[in-house]
């Protein structure tokens, strides 16, 4: 399980038991309001609360029946191999049942579940049932090398088959010399196929060194040839590791991405202090980086075990293997760090992306605007917050940056789309400048930086009036606060000339209230006066209110600061529909036909 489980309670007579299930596999409940009495967390709608959280990738323990959930997760099912468990449990605690993930551990939860209420557990799945095991789900510090094949083993097994089991046994099933099917669990490289499971216990940490911008073919070429020779499999590795100096190395990532493993680093003084087990201490090197070795520092400080392959090198990169004396369950090292830029939308939940609630969800530490973090209601629920006002901008990415900077998965929330007037570019300002321009420290700028897209206020509000977006658009700040007064004068006047539909964010504060009233007067210069114009305030939340208005009856005191203000072009319309009126603006189609017709004709 990627993420760590949450119990929803639907109803007070479900509740004790979702405490039970809670209190044994140490994790929260999230409860029903109005319903549920005690709970870490509330929410309003169970499908839409059991959809969030499956978007985010937690495993989901509903004390409630079956079809609740199937109905809340099934517009997301796509890919049984990654898709988290999702189980039911009965008011009562009597039955718990599976539902999806068995790929991803369900069954075994669900054991855990039913052995802890002394319930039953109705699992389903062929081989759970047949054989009481998941090929394809091995212990912690085991790698099943060839998922693939699981299918066709299992069904061999289910047909009536036998296994020959090679090296340790990870499963209780009996050893038949004559298998027709292997079960082989060794650190070496296997040839696999359809009868074949290998299972590679992880055992080994590597670690790496390479000069700045190391071509990664030299380093994973490097890193295939000492694990050939040294009769190690690839999945036999648990990590990827080096010096906190190299974070941001691209061929490290990649290589730790390609292996499927994490990527680690040490401080200088934690390699320095394996220096007495090293093959090949340099001086060279500890005059460079104040430690005598990275690749065999790393590999060691990450195992806790013994050198097994010492260093080798090519001309612009070294790498090293050590072996732990049991599979490595427990990473060591930290995390290189990872900041999420996260736009979750204008504030419906259903407009936020699968995608940003699962960075959300994986993020220890969530920075942001107050509102924003409070929007995210039960995912926020456990992370640790860090709430800046609004004015506080700078501070706030540059906090994140830090944050992440020391190894944590960092959030950055912002509303909308975090690249449309919002925090994004005032990241990558804060990376790109130098150390006497205050930017930040060199350990924030080794980070890795996610953006994800969400759905801007300008799309929200153009989905709410129709299709105003459907031909060229702009859109412009009217906050003079960053943006000199005389830009935003310049803008006005050229997207005015070029008949773009304009959305206006910013459009007013408590003290600014005169430029509104100048772009709608600059505007009727260039366009009729009963242009539609848009105005939608809160969108996506209980307050929303959306009013149409003309161009020239446009009043400032009607617009605050979560308002959108969408000004049509000349040849925007405002039809008259029967759920009321709806904004569009033509492309030129009927142009496109009568041209057509006439050519024709």
């Amino acid at each position: 399980m990627a993420v760590t489980p949450v119990v929803l309670a639907l109803s007070k007579s479900g509740e004790p038991v979702a405490h039970k299930i809670a209190a044994a596999l140490d994790c929260a409940v999230h409860g029903r309001e109005g319903r549920v009495e005690k709970a870490d967390t509330y929410f309003a709608n169970a499908l839409d609360h059991a959809r969030d959280l499956f978007a985010a990738k937690h495993a989901i323990i509903g004390v409630c029946a079956a079809g609740i959930l199937i109905r809340g997760v099934a517009p997301l099912l796509s890919d049984k191999t990654t898709e988290p468990p999702v189980i039911s449990v009965s008011d009562d605690g009597s039955v718990v049942i599976p539902l999806l993930g068995g790929h991803r551990g369900a069954n075994r939860l669900a054991k855990d579940i039913a052995e802890a209420l002394g319930a039953v557990a109705a699992v389903t799945t062929a081989g759970d049932v047949a054989l009481g095991v998941a090929l394809d789900a091995p212990p912690s510090g085991y790698r099943l090398a060839n998922p693939e094949n699981a299918k066709s083993v299992m069904a061999a097994l289910l047909n009536g088959g036998s296994a020959r089991i090679e090296g340790e046994a990870l499963f209780d099933l009996p050893h038949d010399p004559d298998g027709t099917v292997r079960l082989v669990t060794t650190d070496a490289p296997v040839k696999a196929d359809e009868t074949t499971l290998v299972y590679h216990p992880q055992r080994y940490a590597l670690g790496v060194g390479c000069a700045r911008d190391c071509d990664p073919v030299e380093l994973a070429d490097l890193v295939n040839r000492t694990l050939a020779e040294a009769g190690i499999a690839q999945g036999a590795i648990a990590s990827v590791n080096s010096l906190d100096l190299k974070g941001d190395e691209p061929a490290m990532n990649a290589l730790a991405a390609d292996l499927g493993v994490p990527f680690r680093v040490f401080t200088a003084e934690e390699l320095e202090a394996q220096t007495p087990n090293l093959a090949n201490p340099s001086d060279v090197v500890f005059a460079e980086v104040g430690c005598h070795g990275v690749s065999e520092g790393a590999a060691l400080a990450a195992s806790d075990g013994s050198l097994v392959v010492p260093k080798q090198k090519t001309k612009n990169a070294t790498c090293a293997v050590a072996k732990a004396e049991v599979p490595i369950t427990e990473i060591n090292g930290r995390a290189r760090g990872r900041l999420s830029i996260i736009g979750i939308g204008p504030g419906q939940h259903s407009w936020r992306t699968p995608e940003a609630s699962q960075l959300v969800a994986e993020a220890e530490e969530l920075v942001g605007y107050g509102l924003y973090i409070d929007l995210l209601g039960p995912l926020a629920h456990g992370k640790t917050r860090s709430d800046f006002p609004l004015g506080g901008e700078e501070d706030r990415c540059r906090f994140a940056l830090e944050q992440a900077g020391q190894g944590k998965n960092v959030a950055l929330i912002c509303s909308g789309d975090a690249g449309i007037y919002a925090m994004g570019a005032l990241v990558f300002e804060l990376l790109d400048r130098g150390p006497d321009q205050h930017g930040v420290t060199d350990a924030a700028r080794r980070v890795e930086v996610v953006c994800t897209p969400g759905v801007s206020a300008l799309q929200g509000a153009a989905a709410r009036a129709g299709a105003p977006l459907g031909h060229d658009f702009c859109a412009i700040s009217l906050s003079d606060l960053l943006t000199p007064r005389e830009d935003i004068i310049k803008r006005l006047h050229a997207a005015a000339e070029g008949d773009f539909v304009i959305a206006f964010y910013n459009p007013v504060s408590l003290r600014r209230r005169t430029l509104l009233a100048e772009a709608r007067d600059i505007l009727l210069q260039h366009r009729p006066v009963d242009t539609p114009v848009m105005l939608a305030s809160s969108l996506g939340r209980p307050e929303e209110h959306i009013r149409y208005r003309n161009l020239a009856d446009l009043k400032v005191d009607e617009v605050d600061m979560l308002t959108v203000v969408l000004v049509g072009s000349s040849h925007s319309k405002l039809a008259k529909l029967g759920e009321g009126p709806r904004m569009y603006t033509p492309r030129g189609y009927a142009r496109k036909i009568d041209g057509d017709l006439s050519e024709t004709g």
